[in-house]
């Protein structure tokens, strides 16, 4: 079995839980009371630009051939899912310009941001956002909400272009071979702070 595939494996049960979690069932209902979803929206768009970082951190140190994958990721996340943020956020009302980091959001980027001093420790640490939301996304359309902005949400997460970024993702984490069980450690406490991340100030 390959190292990704041992992540995906101890990660389900937490995956399962942040479907249960009243947040996300609530963007997969369409019905999620516009207030916190609004203050989501301004936590991730914080998180965002530390995982721009985490990304561009991890290319200077990655072998040639992934190079450009690191930071094509980059530029996606900054352009693209930030612009779904911005679209997003004037629809909810929120307030990006003021936002500030809650306990969360905080632990959760210091952790990326550290890890990301390894190259193939950090690809572990950063490995559940981009499969979790993958995943989720994948899930909940295939019931879409009839709410047309949480099913945008939806639709961005489910897009197959998402799904191959993180199946490159897994690719080099394959590639990489970082040590099995600190990998795990990594993956896991990864899927912790996206469990966390739902429980938005």
């Amino acid at each position: 079995m390959s190292i990704s595939s041992e992540l995906h494996a101890i990660g389900r049960p937490l995956l399962e839980a942040q479907l249960a979690h009243p947040t996300v069932a609530g963007i997969g209902r369409g019905d999620l009371e516009e207030k916190v979803f609004r203050s989501w929206l301004e936590q991730d768009w914080l998180f965002l630009h530390d995982y721009v970082r985490v990304f561009a951190r991890l290319a200077w140190q990655a072998p040639a051939a992934h190079l450009g994958d690191l930071v094509d990721l980059a530029h996606t996340t900054f352009h693209d899912e930030l612009s779904l943020h911005r679209s997003l956020s004037a629809e909810f009302g929120a307030d990006l310009d003021g936002a500030v980091k809650g306990p969360a959001c905080q632990a959760y980027t210091t952790f990326l941001l550290e890890s990301a001093a390894t190259y193939a420790e950090g690809l572990a640490a950063l490995y559940p956002c981009m499969w979790g939301y993958s995943t989720l996304g994948r899930i909940l359309a295939e019931n879409r909400p009839a709410e047309p902005r949480y099913r945008a949400w939806v639709d961005t997460y489910a897009d197959p272009g998402f799904a191959a970024l993180t199946g490159r993702i897994a690719e080099m984490i394959d590639e990489a071979a970082p040590d099995l069980s600190r990998a795990k450690e990594l993956f896991a406490e990864g899927m912790r702070h996206e469990l966390a991340f739902w429980d938005v100030p």
